[in-house]
């Protein structure tokens, strides 16, 4: 994304949309938080053409196969990049357009119930494909399986190690510094809700798909969960049935940042890039015809 030069008003993560219609102008003054303006989404998605698409990568890349997790965190980036409706917050009752497409995640350290957990996020550039965002949580996987622990994780352990009454109140100031975007940059800076979509992968954890809330916190306005693979029937033109693998996706928007049209348009992207997994070794900034 371009940079414009910073303009009061304007937020180190992103830039104010001063020319707005009326209705998106007033609804976020008279519908401040977030959390009470979600809407859910599910997707089913045939997992046929990304199986093969996999297993074609698979055969030179050994150490570090492609699995469905990255073909999905590549279609949400380029949905994103190509729909940037989808890249906005409200902070403080204003719009704002995000700097960077950002993906964030949790890294399980080990499978185990006390196994650690470790938050990565992907900075996403208009020049990436899947090869080089399958590189990039690559990195990320091996740096959050180490011994490091992340920024934010540092910082809300400082925190945790306070006398009560002495975080208590710290937190509340940095929740005011948050409605107004002056947290500093090194206390969030793998902080999920300050990215474009938080994905979890319930699929890895043996769950089903399902809602998951937004948070007033940060300015994250989309999170994707990632179901269990299962077997469902899918019907031809005469009725007849076939069982295809699939996995079902969770979406949870904030509704006020644009409307169902603009929505639907999106999510339609979404499903045909998971449904033809080749448009994603494309720039993510190149345009898809998909209607």
């Amino acid at each position: 994304m371009e940079k414009n030069k910073r303009r009061p008003g304007d937020r180190k993560d992103g830039v104010l949309l001063r020319k707005l219609d009326s209705m998106h102008f007033i609804t976020a003054i008279i519908y401040p938080n977030r959390c009470d303006n979600e809407a859910y989404i599910s997707e089913r998605i045939d997992l046929t053409p990304i199986k093969a698409y996999i297993a074609r990568k698979n055969e030179t890349e050994t150490d570090f196969p492609y699995t469905f997790f990255h073909i999905v965190v590549a279609a949400l980036v380029k949905t994103i990049t190509l729909r940037p409706k989808l890249n906005r917050f409200i902070a403080n009752s204003n719009f704002y357009q995000r700097n960077e497409v950002t993906a964030s995640f949790v890294v399980k350290k080990e499978f185990s119930d006390r196994g650690a957990e470790a938050l990565a996020t992907l900075h996403a550039k208009e020049d990436d494909t899947v090869e080089t965002i399958h590189q990039y949580i690559r990195s990320q996987v091996k740096s959050c399986r180490s011994e490091e622990v992340d920024p934010t994780t540092d910082s809300m352990d400082m925190l945790n190690r306070l006398p009560r009454f002495i975080s208590k109140t710290a937190i509340r100031f940095i929740m005011w510094l948050d409605k107004h975007g002056w947290v500093p940059a090194s206390m969030i800076e793998t902080d999920p809700y300050y990215s474009s979509v938080v994905i979890s992968n319930l699929g890895s954890i043996k769950l089903k798909s399902g809602y998951h809330h937004l948070t007033n916190w940060g300015t994250c306005s989309l999170f994707c969960i990632i179901g269990q693979k299962k077997l469902n029937p899918f019907f031809d033109e005469n009725g007849n049935a076939v069982m295809r693998e699939t996995l079902d996706l969770g979406l949870t928007i904030d509704e006020r940042l644009a409307d169902g049209y603009y929505y639907s348009k999106s999510i339609r992207l979404l499903k045909y890039l998971l449904e033809h997994p080749e448009e994603l070794e494309k720039p993510l900034k190149e345009e898809v015809s998909y209607e």
